[in-house]
């Protein structure tokens, strides 16, 4: 007998009859002899709904309370799972993330898991239930209630993999499996048979919302073995493996595009020593997660220091830039919230050149400005405005002919 852990996002439990449909599938993979551990998102836009009714209230709620809000979500879904699975004539529990044991520290909205105890877990499973948890959420040490993050139920599903030693843990979506590009974009697209943790991991992080980018972090660190599929169709989907070295022959394997970020410029900050540490030390406290930074050379003096952040921590970088600012004597603090990023992805861009020639050249042929560059060992990602971010990534897309890959 092995253990299987198996994740539904929102869409996969939208309504009382994917809600059944889930329960139906769980069932099956448990008469087929595993232990089955089940973590479930809240159902359909239940989150984003509770963040409107926030805003009803008010537009700077605190986080702790915004945790208490929206981790209520998870728990209607896992109940009613409960539920379903009773009437299929099998015994299952549902908990919420307190109640298993996970451990978090206090940085509400995205806390970090610290640990698992598993023990409540395992005593049911030697029971012959099926365990149903509540994804997304946790509790400190002081049981204050924390969430994960958005698409936070992907981590808890991971780290539920890894302390209970799971043959293998399937995440289920709406799509069946990684594609070479976000299919509801460019509709040649093609789906992946396989890629490894680094490109998931790049793919998650730039974008890519199949996974989210903390719980590839895990799943690679531990090499928990997963399965990307649809939860509407019984076709392989995914895996999520080590680098093969098959995959060297693919010089690109994804393009990514995101939306959500916005960049803030410090304009004519003192060029010494120190003062770039100052900026991002004061950021950094806030658990603000800043992606690209670029500082112009200094000519006067002064230098401009761009970065980009999550467009939803956009206020709070903007009051501690302005109070950055002030102290060092930088002139102005401007932003933007109109760009997005595009990046392309692949493990065997290591060993290939004239990678970034390409995408540059794809985006002039679509006469795309291009703000600001980032690149590493397997990604190159550029920002730009995001009126152009669609047609950004069909062009590029094409470029690299990804429209005939093979998974």
């Amino acid at each position: 007998m092995a253990l299987v852990v198996q994740k539904f996002g929102g869409s996969s439990v939208a309504n009382p009859r994917l809600i059944k449909r889930v329960a139906a599938r769980v069932v099956a993979q448990k008469k087929r002899g595993d232990d089955v551990v089940v973590v479930v998102s809240a159902i359909g836009d239940t989150t984003d709904d509770l963040i409107q009714l926030s805003r009803q209230i008010t537009k700077n709620p605190l986080e702790r309370e915004m945790d208490m809000l929206i981790s209520t979500g998870e728990q209607v879904t896992i109940a009613l799972l409960a539920m379903a699975i009773h009437q299929l004539g099998v015994e299952a529990i549902s908990f919420t993330g307190a109640q298993v044991g996970i451990l978090t520290d206090s940085s509400y909205t995205k806390a970090k898991i610290l640990d698992i105890h598993s023990k409540r877990i395992e005593e049911e499973l030697k029971k012959g239930r099926i365990v149903i948890v509540a994804g997304f959420q946790g509790m400190t040490l002081n049981q204050d209630i924390t969430t994960l993050g958005r698409g936070g139920s992907d981590l808890t599903a991971v780290a539920l993999a890894k302390v209970l030693r799971a043959k293998i843990c399937e995440i289920y979506t709406d799509v069946d499996g990684v594609y070479t590009a976000d299919p509801r974009i460019e509709k040649r697209a093609r789906k992946l048979d396989r890629v490894s943790y680094d490109e998931m991991l790049e793919l998650a992080s730039l974008g890519a919302q199949v996974m989210q980018g903390r719980s590839m972090e895990v799943a690679k660190k531990f090499e928990v073995p997963l399965h990307i599929r649809s939860s509407f169709s019984n076709r392989p989907g995914t895996m999520i493996m080590k680098e093969v070295k098959a995959m060297e022959d693919i010089v690109v394997s994804g393009v990514t595009v995101n939306k959500a970020e916005a960049k803030v410029t410090l304009r004519g900050v003192p060029d010494r020593p120190g003062v770039a540490a100052k900026i991002f030390k004061e950021i950094a406290a806030s658990n603000v997660n800043i992606d690209m930074i670029i500082q112009n050379v200094s000519r006067t003096g002064t230098t401009d220091v761009s970065f980009t952040v999550p467009q939803g921590d956009l206020r709070k970088t903007l009051e501690i830039s302005r109070r950055v600012a002030r102290k060092i004597g930088a002139e102005q603090v401007t932003y933007a919230d109109d760009i997005a990023k595009v990046s392309v992805v692949g493990v065997g861009m290591r060993s290939h050149s004239g990678i970034a020639a390409k995408m540059f050249a794809a985006l002039a042929a679509k006469r795309i400005n291009i703000e600001m560059i980032s690149t590493s060992e397997i990604k190159i990602s550029c920002v730009i405005q995001r009126r152009f971010a669609e047609r950004a990534l069909r062009a590029v897309h094409q470029a690299f002919g990804l429209h005939a890959l093979k998974g």
